[in-house]
């Protein structure tokens, strides 16, 4: 029999084709996102400045976080902590250079610092001269620096003995060129270079390093110096070879694990996709072929035989596939990874990987898929009892099985869960980690019905039609009714594309608009002042609060802290902002139910309601926190704040949270207007009062627009990646809906001999192919609003999603004209030459 099923591949190229189409696409895109994953596994970066010492030692940028409450827990147990990343970067302390001098195999020690600066408008990155041995940068004109001096690179353009304004840590301050150096290799980030104590001044962490290289002696082995190493720097991360790359741009590690996340969910949805369109694509090309395999039944084949026979050819057709998609998916897996790197994603500094596992994982998923689909088709084919299999192949209308009713249950009672789940627990954006997944399940549920579903809506939908198309929508109605088996198979995955566009795209229009309200309402700055140079100095607030027509001005630092004390074991790291207790009531919008935003200073905190309620937290009370680079702080409750749900911030004085970000300063400063003094005439002002300093000033809409501008790059993300499941989809609409109709050449040409014209058949093609995308949306359009309801009533208490209503109209439009057109071709090309011909042809 598989003999017979590779005969037979010659003589069912339409179906050939479709099956084939269906199992490439999905497997290419499987394949792509998992050499993104491979990628965020590996998370490598090339070392550039670090590259010639062999070992690397960085701060440990994890801490264990329990998983149940550490008064209960054994510190020794290891299974009861998990790893929780530091947002920020935990720097090493310098004393630790002269113990690793000690340990064996090792030649020299070199401390590295790094800090942001701005040189000739341009950014730079400073180190100590010292360090230049890392890489090694050599000297090629002038001499090392001394006090007040620096060193540039050759291709800076400047010259020894020229006078150069650096701006950094909040200051700008005049250097001397004392000489130009050279690397041995391109690197990415610009560097100058100072003297030890001018570098430890400027980076505003004296007694701190960075990173630390260490170079091991002549024929020392690198692995062995390693574990030493490791022993002496406790808790701190040794690296060497490629993994080095990770101390100098700490942002890959932290992409990588982003890249992770979007290939697992784009990976995972493409697979459940792939699976309903191979399944359908294959059921199809099998109902097409129902007459031959009933003929088979009636002369003797054994369902055994039949079954191998139709597994045989979908395996095949599926091999070519899926071998073609292995060849294929690194390429689109390298141009995913360069939007990413193109839109802020990711650094471009990363190495993409595309190993042979993402292309043995795409193709085992798609074999799957066929495997499933195939031995579906197959066994229900061998089922039919050889005196009813001619009956059942004149016209399919059994569809309802055990298996599907149960699937069909499992899902809508799975999505039904996670809507109640959503609207009962849920709160604000974090509600769309449940609306996703009920999309899937949703989708599921109405994929196994589609038949019944459709069967249905054409019996509501044939009067409106009937009325709005005569007689060639009669026919269309009827001729849907009679195949409403194969008709399904087109509506699926209509109903696919429509569900899942809709909603994913609502639910990140809505959490986007969520995020700007809350953004907008919370900041009431009309001016912001902005670093040049990694930070803004501490004591720019105070020159700044005695501007005239300034009524407020706040520090402004973001980042993430754990709450450790008391325990909360969904803590996984909370947003806080850090600000300045004199301006932060006139700048933000917060409404204060407790205490007083002006006693934030010190050691201090101030809850949201929120939390103070679930941790039985007041006024006077102390938790305990970790902040951002792991350093533990017990901070006093001196408020209680009123925020909007899922939005909720810590608020933490600026001099408390800024010293243990990354930059060490506040990024920006917000500045309030007094009544009589409009937002432009502040702007103003306040250029007039920071002329000279490394800063710029904007006013509310330059706010605005970067907050904006950060909350795009995630929603890029995300329609880049409904963008890949919808191509797919489409592309499986149009396949589908061009096997069928294409296998209708001998029907049109039995119709045009019984008195229709062939304008008369084409009309009606194009009614069925209305009638399929109607079904399709309408069934699509329930599917989105499963998710999209309860995650509304929960974030925006609405029952519709915020975003332009053109998004909707866009989707169905599409959607409507990709099905007329896949059903309108192909009945134009099946429709040409003598009806005689055509109604004597086989159905290929």
């Amino acid at each position: 029999m598989l003999r017979l099923a590779f005969r037979t591949l010659r003589l069912r190229k339409g179906g050939f084709i479709g099956t084939f189409i269906a199992v490439f696409f999905g497997a290419l895109i499987v394949a792509s996102c998992g050499g993104l994953m491979e990628t965020g596994i590996r998370a490598n970066a090339e070392p550039q400045r670090l590259a010639a010492a062999p070992i690397v030692v960085t701060g440990g940028q994890t801490f264990a976080l329990p998983k149940e409450d550490p008064a209960t827990l054994d510190a020794d147990d290891k299974r009861k902590f998990e790893d929780a990343r530091l947002p920020e970067r935990v720097r090493l302390d310098t004393g630790l250079v002269s113990r690793l001098r000690s340990v064996p195999g090792v030649s020299d020690v070199v401390g590295e610092v790094s800090f942001p600066l701005a040189t000739g408008g341009q950014p730079a990155f400073g180190h100590a001269w010292d360090s230049a041995a890392l890489t090694p940068y050599a000297l090629v004109a002038g001499t090392a620096p001394g006090a007040g001096e620096i060193v540039v690179e050759s291709k800076s353009g400047l010259k020894p003995g020229d006078r150069v304004e650096i701006a950094a840590h909040g200051k700008s301050e005049a250097f001397r060129v004392a000489g130009v150096a050279g690397a041995p290799r391109p690197i990415t980030q610009a560097a100058v270079f100072f003297s030890a104590a001018d570098a430890a001044r400027l980076s505003g962490y004296p007694g701190k390093a960075d990173a630390i290289g260490v170079f091991t002696k002549p024929g020392a082995d690198v692995e062995a110096v390693q574990a030493k190493v490791a022993e002496v720097a406790t808790g701190a991360n040794v690296l060497s070879g490629i993994d080095r790359g990770v101390a100098e741009f700490p942002e890959a590690d932290s992409s990588g694990t982003n890249l992770i996340v979007i290939a697992g969910v784009a990976g995972g949805l493409s697979v459940m996709v792939a699976m309903f369109v191979v399944a359908s694509t294959l059921s199809l090309s099998t109902q097409q072929r129902s007459r031959e395999l009933a003929l088979m039944r009636a002369i003797g084949t054994t369902p055994r035989q039949l079954r191998r026979m139709v597994l045989g050819e979908a395996l095949a057709v599926g091999l070519l596939a899926t071998a073609l998609a292995a060849v294929l998916g690194p390429f689109l897996g390298e141009w995913l990874f360069g939007q990413l790197v193109e839109n802020g994603v990711a650094p471009a500094v990363l190495r993409f990987y595309q190993g042979w596992l993402p292309a043995v994982v795409g193709a085992g998923a798609a074999m799957l898929a066929v495997f499933i689909a195939a031995f579906v088709a197959g066994r229900r084919a061998g089922k039919i009892r050889p005196t009813e299999a001619l009956a059942e192949a004149a016209v399919t209308r059994r569809w309802l099985t055990p298996t599907r009713f149960v699937v069909a249950a499992l899902c809508f009672g799975g999505g039904t869960a996670l809507g109640i789940v959503t609207v009962a627990v849920m709160t604000g954006p974090i509600a769309a980690s449940t609306a996703g997944p009920a999309v899937i399940l949703w989708a599921l549920g109405v994929a196994m019905i589609t038949p019944g579903a459709a069967k249905m809506m054409t019996a509501i939908l044939q009067w409106p039609m009937r009325l709005l198309g005569g007689i060639d929508a009669r026919l269309a109605v009827l001729n849907t009714r009679a195949g409403i088996v194969r008709a399904a198979g087109a509506v699926t995955p209509i109903m696919l594309a429509v569900g899942i566009a809709t909603a994913n795209i609502y639910l990140q229009t809505t959490q986007q608009e969520l995020a700007n309200q809350a953004f907008t309402e919370d900041v009431r700055a009309d001016a912001v002042i902005g670093s040049a140079a990694g930070g803004l100095s501490p004591d720019l607030v105070q020159r700044i609060q005695a501007v005239p027509g300034v009524a407020g001005a706040s520090e402004y630092v973001t980042s993430s802290v754990f709450l450790e004390a008391p325990y909360d074991s969904s803590d996984e790291g909370r947003p806080a902002i850090g600000l300045t207790a004199s301006g932060a009531g006139a700048t933000i919008d917060t409404k204060v139910t407790q205490g007083d935003l002006k006693a934030l200073t010190g050691r201090t905190i101030a809850l949201p309601d929120v939390y103070a309620k679930d941790f039985a937290r007041g006024v006077g009370d102390t938790v305990s926190l970790r902040l951002g680079d792991g350093t533990p702080v017990d901070v006093e409750v001196v408020a209680v704040t009123s925020q909007r749900r899922g939005f909720e911030s810590l608020l933490l004085p600026a001099d408390l949270l800024a010293p243990h970000t990354t930059a060490g300063l506040a990024p920006q400063m917000l500045v309030r207007a007094t009544p009589d003094v409009e937002p432009a005439a502040l702007t103003e002002r306040l250029r007039e009062a920071t002329a000279g300093l490394p800063v710029s000033v904007g006013d509310r809409g330059a706010l605005i627009a970067a907050h904006d501008k950060d909350q795009a790059v995630g929603a890029w993300v995300n329609y880049l990646l409904v963008g890949m499941i919808i191509a797919y989809t489409v592309i499986s609409v149009a396949n589908t809906l061009v096997m069928a109709t294409v296998r209708r050449r001998r029907e049109f040409g039995l119709q045009r001999l019984t008195g229709s014209t062939r304008a008369q058949v084409l009309r009606m093609a194009g009614f069925e192919g209305g009638l399929v995308a109607l079904i399709g949306i309408v069934l699509g359009t329930v599917v989105s609003a499963g998710a999209i309801v309860p995650f509304c009533l929960v974030a925006a208490d609405s029952l519709l999603p915020m975003g332009s209503p053109l998004i909707y109209l866009t989707i169905i439009g599409l959607a409507a004209a990709l099905a007329l057109v896949a059903t309108l071709v192909p009945a134009w090309a099946a429709t040409r030459g003598p009806a005689v011909d055509a109604a004597t042809s086989g159905s290929d």
